[in-house]
């Protein structure tokens, strides 16, 4: 299942990566470690922030996803599950119509 995993980076640590020059790094690092289909990096409305698409097969997964944000950039991580068009067509939605 597809999930919009939504991410805030507080000011530090990323400050100081920015600083050192070692930012970039340290997001390639992640991103690699997570492999999101896409990620968009914008502001949050108070800050840094990113939207990424990632594929969950399993809860197993979410700790994948979560730590290595947590762990470098002491990033929030929220999930909201993803559902395309023809998914969403395809749920029998017709069940709840009243007559």
């Amino acid at each position: 299942m597809k999930f919009i995993v939504e991410v805030s980076f507080p000011t530090e640590p990323f400050n100081t990566y920015v600083r050192q020059g070692t930012a970039g790094q340290k997001l390639g690092e992640v991103l690699g470690a997570i492999k999101p289909e896409v990620v968009y990096f914008t502001d949050n409305g108070v800050g840094r922030g990113a939207m990424m698409i990632v594929e969950i097969e399993s809860a197993r997964q979410v700790p994948h996803i979560t730590e290595p944000l947590m762990l470098t950039f002491d990033a929030s991580v929220h999930y909201r599950a993803a559902l395309p068009p023809e998914e969403l067509l395809a749920a029998g939605l017709e069940r709840y119509a009243t007559a």
